[in-house]
């Protein structure tokens, strides 16, 4: 809990404690009196806010506490319900869907990009588990699976199978083949490619995935050398091939591909990176060239600020 008084002549500072605390998710049970569900994170946010309440003349105190019994755990759970928060996010996903037939891909795309940030940044605050929150989820894939049916129905299908090691000095100077008008996987797959892989990669970019020659390596199609296994897809699957998994940057990005590719659990870039692959794909039209060349600055970004050692924040 935190317990935060400050002068009636300090308006503004009132404003942006006000705002901080409501973009964290913090409940206020009346003026002046915020709880969060105990974590570090929330510690942290309430010890700065209370700073910044001193700083601006007033007091602040921050107070560890439990329920009383059942009942008040109940009721202090009943004021973090985004239920209701959720609910316009999901009317405007099933308009989506029911437009999709007479909306332009990228149109469609970015719509959904939108949705997604709006619909993620509430399950930001949402804090405990619920059927809520499982059915944004739900939706989220299904529409995404929707749009991918309408724009890109050749979309792999997973096998079960294992996924053999290969040695990364047997895949040098090769040429690789996926389908055009690369899509989330594709161009994060090519990256991982070219970045890692084979520096000297040369890429073909399939009409159809049934003419790959015989002398390509193909990915993320049906047939393809690298393609979805299980619950993996094809950037995971090549990032496993090679050994590449056992860094965690990597394994963080497959998390984010892999999300965004098939649905899951979310991931926090997700709604930013698919917003950026969106824009990148309207500007380059049909030259994936231009579009790999674009997107890799983005993929080296994202994997130059991820922390090397897993659980330590980006």
């Amino acid at each position: 809990m935190l317990v935060a008084s400050l002068s009636g002549r300090s308006p503004a500072s009132r404003m942006r404690l006000w705002r901080a605390l409501k973009g964290a998710g913090a409940a206020a049970l009346r003026d002046g009196v915020y709880v969060l569900p105990a974590s570090e994170p929330a510690w942290a946010l309430f010890r700065g806010q209370a700073d910044e309440v001193g700083r601006a003349g007033g007091n602040a105190h921050l107070v560890p506490f439990t329920a009383t019994g059942p009942e008040q755990e109940a009721e202090l759970r009943a004021a973090f319900d985004r239920t209701q928060a959720y609910a316009p996010g999901l009317e405007r996903l099933a308009a989506l869907r029911a437009a999709l037939p007479q909306l332009a891909e990228i149109e469609a795309r970015r719509r959904l990009a939108g949705m997604r940030r709006e619909l993620e940044g509430i399950a930001a605050t949402d804090f405990f588990d619920g059927s809520a929150r499982e059915q944004v989820e739900a939706a989220l894939a299904d529409a995404e699976h929707a749009l991918n049916a309408q724009f890109a129905p050749d979309e792999p299908h997973p096998v079960q199978a294992p996924i053999p090691r290969r040695k990364v000095a047997d895949y040098h100077g090769r040429l690789w083949a996926t389908r055009r008008h690369l899509w989330i996987d594709r161009v994060a797959s090519a990256w991982l490619i070219r970045r890692f892989i084979d520096p000297q990669a040369r890429f073909l970019w399939l009409a159809k995935s049934a003419d790959c020659p015989p002398d390509a390596l193909g990915f993320d199609f049906d047939g393809a050398a690298f393609t979805h296994v299980g619950p993996r897809v094809s950037f995971e699957v090549l990032a496993a091939s090679f050994g590449l998994d056992r860094d965690p940057r990597i394994a963080r990005l497959g998390r984010l591909i892999g999300y965004l590719d098939i649905g899951g659990v979310p991931v926090p870039d997700a709604a930013g990176f698919a917003s950026v692959m969106t824009g990148t794909r309207a500007r380059h039209g049909e030259d994936d060239d231009a579009l790999l060349d674009d997107m890799s600055i983005v993929l080296d970004s994202l994997y130059a600020a991820y922390p090397e050692t897993p659980g330590e924040s980006a």
